[in-house]
């Protein structure tokens, strides 16, 4: 074999190799119920903000604190803190994935995704009608 045929044969071993390996280390999606059934396992959890407790923020105390109780589809709660500041839309989400680890009784969240309402779901016809209006308007520039 030519040199050239034993370095390809090593570097797509390693590539093969960095593609298990990063297989194993994902993330997962769970319940509340798995994150508090793992503590300390990074999870990824769809919950919804519960709007009848109380939102913890205060900007003048601590900026990056940020606390809010979540519930999942069955119903659970859990406590989360965020620390990194305020979450856009996080009132008006309609589901929240969160991203961190269920530790001491509260979620650890290192990242939020918001997902909001769309603007289209009340009309039906109202994503026809913004379509056509957009190629319209493309057309006049």
């Amino acid at each position: 074999m030519k040199t050239i045929h034993i370095v390809l044969l090593v570097f797509i071993a390693a590539a093969i190799g960095v593609l298990l390996s990063s297989l194993k280390t994902g993330s997962s999606y769970g319940t509340i119920a798995e994150a508090k059934a793992k503590p300390g396992k990074f999870l990824h959890v769809a919950v919804q903000l519960d709007k009848s407790a109380p939102v913890e923020y205060d900007p003048i105390k601590n900026s990056n604190y940020l606390a809010f109780q979540a519930k999942d589809s069955t119903g659970e709660k859990m406590k989360v803190v965020y620390r990194k500041g305020e979450i856009p839309n996080l009132m008006i989400s309609e589901k929240l994935v969160l991203k961190g680890t269920y530790q001491d009784g509260t979620f650890e969240c290192k990242d939020v995704q918001t997902k909001c309402p769309s603007k289209y779901k009340d009309d039906p016809n109202a994503a026809k009608n913004s379509a056509a209006h957009n190629a319209a308007t493309s057309g006049m520039q």
